[in-house]
């Protein structure tokens, strides 16, 4: 019998890998990874120059990602049957060999292998490789540090509503903004609502040859990048205490 062993590549740059992800990566045989069709892949990116010349790779291609909304049915339906499909194929090969799958950032934080992982579950063994969370990679790239004593951290996804994301950006100290995208746009709206747009940082593409950071209103309001996160900093420990 096989394993299945979700690899956590971490945010971006191959120097960023656990040792034990680069070791895992370089000795497999049998690679699987989540695209985009008609593109490389960022997790197959990551990995260019560590595999084996004989590994045999399986790209699951999305059978959509941004052409309809999200929330629609036919976006739920489609996507499900694409990891019902792969579930039965991962499972299959691995009743004779062991399969690496490539996650971005950590499998176990909004990894798209957790839509396999529970439907793997109790079929075959599955390992998981921790990974620095792309998140951490981005708040690197700015230089500073996003939580400092007190503070309180929230994570938000920018396709929740306006309204929601303005009345978590009031009730949190530092804020980390992901899925942005298209959702952009709103996510500056509530960020404005909230107070905090002049803190906001957005870093596209964090610890990649492509980075870019900037302040989010220096952004122009069109460009919407995919693949970008917003970071608010907190203050530090209320009170001038020092522990």
């Amino acid at each position: 019998m096989g394993r299945i062993i979700c690899c956590g590549l971490g945010p971006g740059d191959p120097d960023l890998m656990s040792v034990r992800a680069d070791r895992t990566v370089r000795a497999a045989r049998h690679v699987a990874y989540f695209r985009k069709k008609g593109h490389p892949g960022q997790a197959r990116r990551i990995v260019e120059g560590l595999l084996a010349a004989d590994v045999c790779e399986y790209p699951m291609e999305y059978p959509v990602t941004t052409e309809i909304a999200f929330d629609s049915p036919d976006y739920a339906r489609l996507l499900a049957s694409f990891y019902d499909e792969w579930t039965e194929r991962l499972a299959r090969l691995a009743r004779a060999v062991d399969i690496v799958v490539l996650c971005e950032g950590d499998p176990y934080f909004y990894g798209s292998f957790m839509h396999l992982h529970s439907r793997l579950q109790g079929r075959v063994e599955i390992e998981v490789i921790a990974g620095v969370p792309g998140m951490a990679g981005c708040w690197n790239a700015v230089g500073r540090p996003i939580a400092l004593g007190d503070d309180v951290t929230t994570v938000l996804m920018g396709t929740l509503p306006e309204a929601e994301l303005e009345q978590r950006m009031r009730n949190s100290d530092a804020l980390v903004i992901m899925k942005t995208g298209r959702n952009l746009t709103k996510v500056r709206r509530a960020l404005a609502s909230a107070g905090r747009l002049n803190e906001a940082w957005l870093v596209e593409r964090g610890t990649m040859p492509n980075q870019r950071v900037a302040r989010l209103v220096d952004v122009d309001a069109a460009d919407c990048p995919y693949f970008a996160i917003v970071l608010v900093h907190g203050q530090g420990r209320r009170g001038g205490s020092v522990e």
